[in-house]
């Protein structure tokens, strides 16, 4: 991925903790020259031996499944908030741009047995399930029910690489810098709302 020196975000907590808040990604690979991309929860986890991996699971009549081999390099995209920036909130003249955070993850996969397959749809369940006002227990579900985990494909993504990038005017100085979050929060919707405040986060550290 592609980022200025200026955009780079280099913090490991920070970033974990965007691809925890972020989780529903895109998971993209690629065989014999054919890109496949599918829109799924990408849950960053860690194995016992402290290894960080991606847990997920697609279903079976996906073609992508034939992209999931042992070792297979998989790109899982993370997006967060983002608006567009008008050069007109600037007090001199320049192109407009968009602001936006971004996390890319590469790594390899590994395919997960039936038991591997249950742990990771239930650790999925499990963090979603926990604030509702009634959680879904899994392991509380009948039989039949837990038959439809049979149609999905459940694997592991060894992390290899993590690049990530926060694009929130910190080329501008504090005069223009405030306009951008002035003009974000007159626009008023969530995103530009939620770029407005990370700008003003990053800006005041």
């Amino acid at each position: 991925m592609y980022i200025p020196e200026i955009y780079k975000n280099e913090n490991p907590e920070e970033i974990r903790s965007f691809l925890k808040e972020n989780a529903f990604g895109i998971l993209v690979t690629n065989l014999d020259g054919k890109s496949c991309a599918t829109h799924i929860p990408l849950e960053l986890s860690k194995r016992p031996d402290g290894t960080e991996i991606i847990h997920a699971h697609i279903s079976k009549m996906n073609e992508q499944v034939a992209h999931l081999k042992n070792g297979a390099e998989a790109l899982c995209i993370f997006n967060g908030p983002h608006s567009y920036i008008s050069a007109s909130w600037y007090d001199f003249e320049e192109v407009s741009t968009w602001n936006y955070t971004a996390v890319q993850v590469r790594g390899n996969v590994r395919l997960l047995d039936k038991e591997g397959t249950y742990k990771s749809i239930k650790a999925l369940m499990d963090k979603y399930e926990a604030p509702q006002k009634n959680p879904i227990d899994m392991d509380a579900l009948s039989e039949k029910t837990l038959r439809q985990i049979n149609g999905v494909v459940a694997f592991e993504i060894e992390i290899t690489s993590i690049e990530a990038v926060k694009k929130m005017s910190q080329n501008r100085n504090d005069k223009n810098h405030a306009a951008v979050v002035s003009s974000l929060r007159e626009n008023g919707t969530s995103n530009d709302k939620a770029v407005a405040d990370e700008m003003e986060c990053l800006r005041n550290k």
